[in-house]
């Protein structure tokens, strides 16, 4: 089992676990997801994160960017500066229920990166 937290954001991945094994959560709010709904949002905020990434040195310093994809049943947003950004994401109509998230930046740089990681030492 894998558990990391930090201010703003939680983490937790259990693969034994029949049904849902990852928590993902902000301050104030939790949610559970099965293991294909997880691997499909870390491709999508990864993507998000790499094209924001490629895009950041283009930027000035005031400049802010706001980037948005959908994959599968996801959809997020990134929103920030060259150097910060915070993340809202939404999942609809998976096994009849959906969610809301956001993670305020530092949080959500955090998160991101504790799920890639998750991710790769399990492949």
């Amino acid at each position: 089992m894998i558990q990391q937290e930090g201010p703003g954001w939680r983490f937790a991945r259990d693969p034994n676990r029949a049904d849902y094994q990852c928590l993902i959560g902000g301050e104030t709010w939790a949610f559970e997801l099965t293991d294909p709904e997880w691997r499909d949002l870390v491709g999508l905020l990864s993507a998000l994160e790499d094209q924001h990434r490629s895009l950041a040195d283009q930027l000035m310093e005031e400049e802010s960017i706001d980037l948005e994809m959908e994959r599968g049943v996801w959809w997020a947003s990134l929103e920030g500066d060259r150097n910060h950004w915070q993340l809202s994401l939404v999942l609809t109509g998976s096994q009849g229920r959906g969610v809301e998230g956001h993670w305020p930046s530092p949080a959500a740089m955090a998160i991101v990166a504790a799920m890639r990681s998750a991710l790769d030492s399990q492949d």
